[in-house]
């Protein structure tokens, strides 16, 4: 280079007092320090002889070396010791931010137990406290500040090939409402049960968070908010955000990205949905995801109750995404597998809101997702009305509402029923319709009865009844990682119904015998991969499939594309 005068600068004097930029990490190397500090690659005291000397270990370690069991023993034990669940959670989080495959192992080998807490109801209780709790920042947080640079937020995110994104506006956390930027929780939380259940890897998966702000004026008045202290931006403004997102995402990872909508309020969840559908590969995971679970819930009680999906009468409490979400799915695999027409299985649902049941002369007031489902009959107020005037079978419970299944309620289903299918789906479990006590109490022990939280097994004279769970893990997970070994460009109807016909398919006699609906999580990564198989050879049929040529077992397929938490060992 020449400096003043054309006289070469030879040994840099000219430019001795510049700043000289250096980047700190082009030379490092993943080596003692920093490698105990990287949660992908730490290993703990799991790190062999050769490899402390490999890797510039030795002394930063105490000497004992032990395997990833024992590790895992001693984590379950100290996890158990806390009497808060809360406590548990975040002592889940620090590990997940310290030893990630030892994480994966802890969840994929105690899932029954670890499910509630990293899943709901206790992340719940996270999301309400996470600006208080929140000690390193999970996930990509895209806010109304971020407007015109979304492609710069999402390239500074570390990994270039995402596979899953679980996104979320915090408008409507489980039963909890409103939590801003503090719902956070959630998309991290259900991508670590993406891995853990279905195989996707970690650094396949990208938890955000869109802040558009708040109208929980509890956070917006709280000095640790971590959020935008603003009102709710809507409309235009809103839409604009996230049309911008959706194409930086498309322009960012591809077609093949699957963005999971999380906890959107009604309003946005189906107008996003509807919209994206056509251009992306979107899912939403309240809307299609409950309710393909619910769908396979129901699929496996007619095998207890007898008679087919047609034969029944629905009745559900709570109109909104989950609600007639699930109540137009049942209505598609009604139709797929009877002559009727669409309308005419709609008919055979009734669904109660907060104003009472939909019915014709309410139409005009309801919102467009209600509509298919308000029937010629008298208005009706309450619930229990409903259900003495339509004597359903199946009662479900979306509401969001706890303590609404009334005694009785429950006693007129059983008055009219040899064995009422009786779902309370609503979380966490404070809000559950009611508890499985209630139902098998109530029912004198003949309910088929399935809650979306977990309810501790019921004895009721003499008998042990096991309630199922209606949760949404069983087939996210498999789902998604259907759309990922098959490449999915589009999310198709038909793909959900096969995830629910394949769940369905995973209950064992031995399971009825116990009152179960839904498998035991216990081996939910095998029915994970027959779900993601039985999703993928959907998408394949249907022409949706990018990845040629089409394996030929698409169950050992998905198996050999799960993510194994063991340790590897490194040279």
């Amino acid at each position: 280079e020449m400096a003043g005068g054309g006289v070469e600068d030879v040994y840099g004097e000219d430019r001795a007092t510049e700043e000289q930029f250096v980047t700190p990490w082009s030379f490092s190397v993943a080596s003692g320090h920093s490698l105990l500090r990287d949660p992908r690659h730490n290993k703990g005291l799991a790190f062999s002889e050769a490899e402390r000397d490999a890797h510039y270990l030795r002394g930063l370690l105490p000497p004992a070396i032990v395997s990833q069991e024992h590790q895992e023993k001693k984590i379950m034990h100290n996890l158990r010791q806390y009497t808060v669940p809360l406590q548990r959670y975040i002592a889940m989080m620090d590990l997940q931010e310290r030893n990630e495959r030892l994480f994966y192992k802890l969840l994929i080998d105690n899932v029954e137990e670890l499910l509630p807490v990293v899943y709901t109801p206790v992340v719940g209780e996270a999301c309400q406290k996470y600006g208080s709790i929140y000690r390193r920042p999970q996930g990509l947080y895209i806010s109304l500040k971020d407007k015109g640079k979304v492609l710069e937020v999402l390239k500074n995110w570390p990994e270039r090939s995402i596979q899953v994104i679980v996104v979320t506006d915090g408008e409507r956390i489980l039963g909890l409402g409103d939590l801003g930027c503090q719902g956070m929780g959630i998309p991290v939380g259900k991508l670590s049960l993406y891995t853990a259940l279905g195989g996707v890897r970690p650094s396949a998966c990208l938890p955000i968070t869109i802040d558009v702000g708040t109208n929980n004026q509890t956070l917006l008045d709280d000095e640790y908010y971590i959020g935008l202290k603003q009102r709710r931006a809507t409309g235009e403004e809103y839409h604009e955000l996230l049309q911008e997102f959706m194409n930086a995402v498309k322009q960012n990872y591809g077609e093949k990205v699957l963005v999971q909508f999380e906890d959107f309020a009604n309003h946005n969840a189906f107008d996003l949905l509807a919209k994206y559908s056509k251009s992306h590969l979107v899912f939403n995971d309240d809307i299609q995801g409950t309710a393909s679970v619910v769908l396979a819930g129901l699929l496996a009680a007619l095998k207890v109750i007898g008679g087919g999906l047609a034969d029944q009468t629905y009745l559900f409490l709570g109109a909104g995404e989950a609600g007639t979400g699930i109540a137009e799915l049942i209505a598609l695999e009604m139709s797929k597998h009877t002559d009727l027409p669409l309308d005419d299985c709609r008919k055979k649902i009734w669904l109660v809101d907060s104003k009472g049941l939909l019915v014709e002369s309410r139409k005009e007031s309801l919102q467009h997702f209600k509509k298919p489902f308000a029937h010629e009959h008298e208005p009706l107020t309450t619930l229990l009305e409903a259900v003495q005037s339509l004597k359903p079978t199946v009662l479900i419970g979306t509401s969001g509402v706890g303590k609404t299944f009334t005694q009785e309620v429950v006693e007129a289903m059983a008055s009219f029923n040899e064995k009422p299918v009786i779902f309370s789906l609503s979380n966490p479990t404070s809000h559950s319709e009611c508890t499985a006590e209630e139902a098998y109490t109530w029912t004198k022990g003949t309910a088929v009865f399935a809650s979306g939280s977990p309810f501790d097994p019921v004895e009721y004279e003499g008998k042990t009844y096991v309630p199922g769970q209606s949760n949404n893990a069983y087939v996210f997970p498999g789902f998604g990682l259907g759309v990922v070994i098959s490449g999915a460009i589009r999310v198709h109807d038909d793909m959900l119904l096969a995830a629910s016909e394949a769940l369905a398919e995973q209950v064992s006699q031995e399971n009825f015998d116990k009152g179960l609906i839904f498998p035991p999580f216990t081996n939910i990564r095998k029915i994970s991969a027959n779900i993601a198989a039985k999703v993928a050879a959907k998408a394949y049929d249907l022409g949706l499939a990018s990845r040629l040529p089409r394996p030929d077992d698409l169950v050992k397929y998905a198996e050999s594309c799960m993510y194994p938490p063991l340790y590897r060992s490194y040279r």
